[in-house]
């Protein structure tokens, strides 16, 4: 006989559909919090500042998309240079790997865009509105005029700060103070007020109003980063061996269940406690975990029959208002979690205030929550590591060690040689010299080889502005009775204000066979 599954409707529309309620994170304090916000400072700090830096005399952080060149502080980078961003990705994607690997969801939690804008949009919500009990009351009460005041100065400060975030995102692409002149009067292009518009409403759209639900749905992070995650990736769990059964009780009326693995419980309960004290002593020193309270066989764990056999969670809930996707983190690792920490801030809170050691909710592997060895540094994270180090090596000398200068050399292919009035046997060349550095330069122009082949009009200097690139037509020629058949020659360009600048360039002759 086949089951079925029932399915419940959820209002009188006959709809199966759950709209999604509104999370109002609760403001928390902690370790995890400051290092969340410092990065939130950093990586803004970046993002609306370097625009507007200047170096030699131009935008700093500049990404010239119609003059194909890209500036970055002292470097610049060519339509040559494509390698070098090819193996940034790549480096970019391996990063994604060691870290999740190593500390789960690491880049969701402090660095990825969506959390970090939409800490600022909840600091807006929070200045406005007020805590999470006012913003919930607020919700559930009718308009009324403070409500329209509250809610329309947090729309008019998103939208401003929304609007700058598309400007300084068009700044990365256009120099921004030349943007920035072009407002008043507006003299904007098209494409420009299309992205700063698209910008300003996709930062506006997704911090305001999506949130966690990005996370949740859209990103495609939190589906596949199962496959990257093993047994002794660090991740942050419930203690459920320490802080179950839940219960409340008074401030300093029961001790903590480590403080209890000291012979205040009976027999059983003690070895259980005593058993997890050292699981959780040797887990804090980075020691193999050998075993844990779920070791003991089932009629030596302790039963909850007194007040005195609660765990150290309170059932207090903190930690799941303060969740910025709303999970409760003691129902075990969940794809919606982010590893943003504040449920760590929340929890260590309480068991301050209880005079309970930290640690219930706390950065763990699976394998230490099973009571089993667990190992962070294993062969998987080593050679992520390894790989990533030699691959930023090998970018950064790459970069630092790019030649300066490139000379292509194109010989007419309408013939092979000519003759000249003279008699001589010529071959006219075309050099294309691309000065690739940011300041100006002079170079010469010379011929290395059998003393046969000459460079007509030898030496030949020319200027070169910076970032110029050249065309120069040059003519090697020599005697009949000398060059006959075909000849290996070299062309050199090098600076003459630079002596390192110097670049070479082999070709053929052809004379008479």
């Amino acid at each position: 006989m086949s089951k079925r599954i029932p399915l419940q409707q959820v209002d009188d529309s006959g709809s199966m559909y759950v709209s999604e309620a509104k999370i109002h994170p609760r403001e928390v304090n902690g370790r995890f919090t400051r290092l969340r916000t410092a990065a939130v400072w950093w990586l803004l700090g970046m993002y609306y500042l370097f625009p507007w830096l200047t170096w030699d005399g131009r935008q700093a952080v500049l990404f010239d998309l119609p003059a194909r060149k890209f500036y970055l502080f002292g470097l610049n980078f060519w339509p040559q240079d494509f390698f070098f961003l090819a193996l940034l990705l790549i480096m970019a994607g391996l990063s994604l790997f060691f870290f999740t690997a190593l500390a789960g969801r690491l880049w969701c939690g402090y660095a990825c865009p969506q959390t970090v804008w939409t800490e600022v949009f909840v600091w807006i919500e929070r200045f406005f509105e007020g805590d999470r009990h006012k913003r919930i009351k607020l919700d559930a009460s009718p308009w009324h005029r403070e409500k329209i005041l509250r809610r329309g100065g947090k729309h008019v400060a998103w939208v401003l700060f929304a609007l700058w975030t598309g400007f300084t995102f068009v700044g990365f692409f256009t120099p921004i103070r030349d943007l920035g002149a072009r407002l008043y009067p507006f003299e904007w292009g098209g494409w420009e007020t299309f992205w700063v518009l698209f910008y300003a409403l996709a930062t506006w759209g997704n911090a305001g109003f999506l949130r966690e639900q990005v996370c949740k749905y859209m990103c495609p992070y939190a589906r596949f980063q199962s496959a990257m995650f093993d047994r002794n990736t660090l991740l942050i769990a419930y203690d459920e061996r320490r802080g179950e059964p839940r219960g409340a009780r008074k401030r300093g009326s029961l001790a903590s269940v480590l403080e209890r693995a000291r012979g205040l419980l009976p027999p059983a309960a003690a070895r259980a406690a005593q058993v997890h004290a050292a699981h959780e002593e040797m887990e804090r020193g980075g020691a193999r975990i050998t075993t844990g309270l779920i070791d003991l066989p089932e009629d030596q764990r302790p039963t909850v029959n007194s007040p005195e056999d609660l765990g150290d969670c309170i059932d207090c809930t903190l930690c799941v208002q303060v969740c910025p996707t709303g999970i409760d983190i003691r129902n075990g690792l969940q794809y919606e979690c982010i590893a943003c920490g504040a449920c760590i801030d929340a929890c260590d809170g309480v068991m301050d205030r209880l005079s309970y050691p930290r640690g219930l909710i706390r950065y763990t592997t699976q394998n230490a929550v099973d009571g089993k060895p667990s190992r962070i540094l294993r062969p998987r994270v080593v050679i992520y590591g390894v790989l990533l180090l030699a691959l930023f090596t090998g970018w950064t000398w790459g970069v630092l060690n790019r030649a300066p200068l490139q000379v292509d050399v194109l010989r007419d292919r309408n013939a092979l040689y000519r003759t000249a009035a003279d008699g001589a046997v010529e071959n006219a060349y075309t050099l294309r010299i691309i000065n690739k550095q940011p300041r100006a330069h002079t170079y010469r122009i010379a011929v290395e080889g059998e003393g046969a082949i000459t460079l007509v009009g030898a030496p030949i200097e020319i200027h070169a502005a910076a970032e110029e690139v050249l065309t120069v037509p040059v003519t090697l020629r020599g005697e009949p009775s000398r060059v006959a058949g075909r000849h290996d020659v070299r062309i050199v360009v090098e600076s003459l204000d630079d002596p390192a600048v110097r670049s070479t360039h082999d070709t053929r002759f052809f004379g008479p066979m």
